[in-house]
């Protein structure tokens, strides 16, 4: 039995196939002054070669579920952009010419050269990268050795993957149909290896010490990705243990199902909105069959992804028409473009420069500010898919009041050209709502709630921009923690200036699909949570069982601690008595 970190629950059992990812000996030699042009040109073409891969991983990534599809197109986009003019392309076709060897050597020179130069700099965001440049250059040295890359071709089915560490390559290839779950010697719980696992509803274990040395392909494996523990060649006892559960948690699942058309109402009475987190127009189906209210979130970067134009005002009307006609009446929340720094968008690539700190950079409501073109069409397309259903119009990122305002001059002007030219929009306009996901928006959430007419709480990145922490960089995401009493006064701030406001407040980050959360979010005022399809029938579990005047004087009791671990400890135990 070996321990790790249970990132996506569930229990998996069933026969390891290993994941074979280990170095391979990259040839270097010498050639001779003739040969460097065809050598340069033989690296030029595997560029593109693995750009065409990548291409194929984005398609394929499409079909993930929500944030899965979401993250994995970043990151993919953001390797794309290695291959095209970067630092790590020039420096290989320099050394080529240069220092005349072949192009295997001068990747695996200028990977080494490039990983050194990030250590040395101290930015955590650049020394999180390195990790991208080393598999971009491995995807590299593959195309020019010719070695195709086959980690889930000729996996049985019902197989549990055991992989020293998964990309986000790797998990496009993930097929969840035919994957019992995986574990792997190296990933944290907030990376996006776990959070594709958890929108996959595959069970993992990632940061398993000793797992590849301990496990052949064909053993017999369990993974619980409940407790954190994998088990290799499990007693005939242990293993009729895991199998009984799993029957529980199949049980569990049914009964869940049957919770779909009751009322989402607390013990005492009070009504809870919960809504659906979608991005892609499928997904609407997975909303309905959990019986969402709504889409608490609509991410519409995916009409900007993997294409080298922008979508006309025509197909971003057409797709989110789909989406709310999908809805049957229910309101969509439709997020404005959240691209930029480190969400890179291959058709937006000429609208913006390398950043020095993609996080702080230009992004979001940034660039569609000074990009009016961009924002307009966006708007076009929505007032016009409005005019099909409910719609509100979330903008994210905000800062200031004056952000809102121009967004709102924006949205009026667009409006009269489209009545101006006999088409048909929503009326009245759609409500205009903020992302509360930066500190200073928190802090100056009253001012903010007289320029809008609602609020979403975006707690992924507002904990990430709190605590300076990036969730995704392994060697600091176990600092990653939505309990800090930091991020819950500015949840908790935010929430009161909505309420003085009377306007709607909503939750839309992890949190609000986590029901250890629930009691804590509801005790705060808020009555509108939107999260995962997959996550849904979970949370309105708990709110059916939930008291609300209790979890509103627990709430109370659980702002007057000062630490994280306290306050996890005290939901633990009110969670409990349910």
């Amino acid at each position: 039995m070996l321990r790790g970190l249970g990132v996506s629950a569930g229990i998996a059992v069933g026969p390891a196939y290993v994941v074979e990812t280990g170095n391979f000996q990259v040839p270097e030699y010498a050639i001779a002054e003739d040969q460097v042009e065809a050598e340069r040109v033989r690296f030029v073409n595997a560029a593109a070669k693995a750009c065409r891969q990548i291409h194929k991983l984005k398609d394929k990534a499409s079909l993930l579920p929500e944030s899965a599809a979401e993250d994995v197109g970043f990151l993919l986009d953001a390797h794309l952009a290695m291959l095209s003019g970067s630092r790590l392309t020039r420096g290989v076709e320099r050394r080529i010419v240069t220092d005349r060897i072949n192009a295997e050597g001068a990747v695996q020179a200028e990977i080494t050269a490039l990983a050194h130069s990030f250590a040395e700099m101290n930015d955590t965001y650049i020394a999180a990268r390195i990790g991208d440049v080393r598999e971009v250059g491995s995807r590299l040295i593959r195309v020019l050795m010719q070695r195709k890359f086959q980690a889930f071709s000729q996996v049985p089915d019902g197989s549990i993957i055991i992989a020293e560490e998964l990309t986000p390559a790797d998990t496009a290839l993930l097929e969840p149909g035919r994957i019992g779950g995986f574990a792997t010697t190296l990933g944290g719980a907030e990376g996006h290896t776990a959070i594709m696992a958890r929108s996959l509803g595959l069970p993992a274990v990632l940061g398993v010490a000793g797992l590849i040395p301990g496990v052949k392909t064909g053993d017999r494996v369990v993974v619980d990705g409940i407790t954190g523990r994998v088990f290799i060649n499990p007693t005939a006892a242990t293993l009729t243990g895991f199998q009984s559960r799993q029957q529980d948690l199949a049980r569990e699942r049914e009964s869940l199902k049957r919770l779909r058309d009751l009322p989402t109402v607390t013990r005492d009475g009070t009504s809870i909105v919960l809504n659906a987190n979608i991005e892609l127009p499928r997904d609407v189906e997975g909303a309905m069959a959990a019986g969402a209210a709504g889409v608490g979130l609509l991410r519409t970067e995916f009409l900007y992804m993997n294409r080298d134009d922008l979508p006309d005002e025509e197909e971003q009307y057409e797709s989110l028409k789909n989406i709310v006609e999908g809805m049957q009446g229910r309101t969509v929340t439709a997020r404005t473009l959240d691209v930029g720094g480190e969400k890179l968008a291959t058709s937006l690539g000429g609208h913006f420069a390398e950043c020095a700190n993609p996080a702080l950079g230009l992004r979001a409501i940034r660039l569609s500010l000074r990009e009016p073109k961009l924002l307009e069409t966006q708007l076009a397309a929505m007032l016009r898919a409005g005019a099909h259903g409910p719609l509100r119009i979330l903008l994210p990122m905000i800062c200031t009041v004056s952000e809102v305002r121009k967004v709102r001059e924006i949205l009026t002007r667009v409006a009269h050209k489209l009545k101006r030219r006999g088409i048909r929009i929503a009326d009245p306009l759609p409500p205009l709502g903020v992302m509360i996901e930066v500190p200073g928006a928190a802090l100056s959430a009253d001012a903010l709630a007289t320029a809008c007419d609602f609020f979403a709480i975006g707690t992924n990145d507002l904990t990430q921009y709190t605590l300076a922490i990036d969730r995704g960089d392994e060697q600091v995401a176990h600092l990653y923690d939505p309990l800090h009493p930091a991020v819950l006064r500015l949840i908790q701030f935010s929430t009161e200036a909505a309420l003085r406001a009377r306007i709607p407040v909503s939750v839309c980050g992890e949190i609000a699909g986590d029901p250890r959360y629930a009691a804590l979010l509801l005790g705060f005022g808020i009555r509108e949570l939107s999260m995962s399809p997959a996550s849904l029938l979970m949370v309105k579990r708990r709110i059916r069982n939930l008291d609300l005047v209790e979890a509103t004087r627990r709430a109370r009791v659980i702002m007057e601690q000062s630490d994280g671990g306290r306050i996890a400890i005290l939901l633990d135990d009110f969670n409990a008595l349910a």
